[in-house]
């Protein structure tokens, strides 16, 4: 049976880290990559964001009998397709998204302060997509 509340809370979480991330969207690309104390916040929100996400994934999928793609962050983004918990663009993105949650764990050294602000002022709504879709399973608002 899927804890619901632990997965509202994890949603409330990654409301507030895209909130946050919002709102560092609205600074202008020079201001943002000039002081790293903007990329930094930007990194640690969104790979908390990434973190939450997998984690309500790899829990749906664990409850549902589908412990052994529950594991790897790519194997849960294409499973949660798989039992109709998100449509198969959302999956894709998700797949992208652990990919570069992976890359901000592992190769940090690599991420750009560029790429931050595009993925910020550019890919939030993927996020807020896979909110809408969980909580249409968990059938609330």
């Amino acid at each position: 049976m899927l804890n619901k509340q632990f997965i509202k809370e994890r949603l409330v979480l990654i409301k507030s880290y895209t909130e946050e991330l919002k709102n560092l969207s609205k600074l202008d690309k020079e201001t943002f990559t000039k002081n790293k104390v903007y990329s930094a916040a930007a990194e640690s929100f969104l790979r908390r964001a990434l973190e939450a996400i997998f984690d309500i994934g790899r829990h749906i999928l664990a409850k549902k009998g589908y412990i052994d793609i529950s594991k790897e962050y790519k194997s849960i983004a294409s499973g949660l397709s798989k039992i109709g918990a998100v449509d198969d663009e959302l999956s894709a993105k998700l797949i992208q998204m652990a990919g570069y949650r992976n890359r901000l764990v592992h190769m940090y050294h690599t991420v750009t302060e560029d790429e931050l602000y595009e993925i910020i002022t550019e890919d939030l709504k993927d996020i807020d997509k896979f909110i809408k879709s969980i909580k249409k399973l968990l059938q609330y608002d």
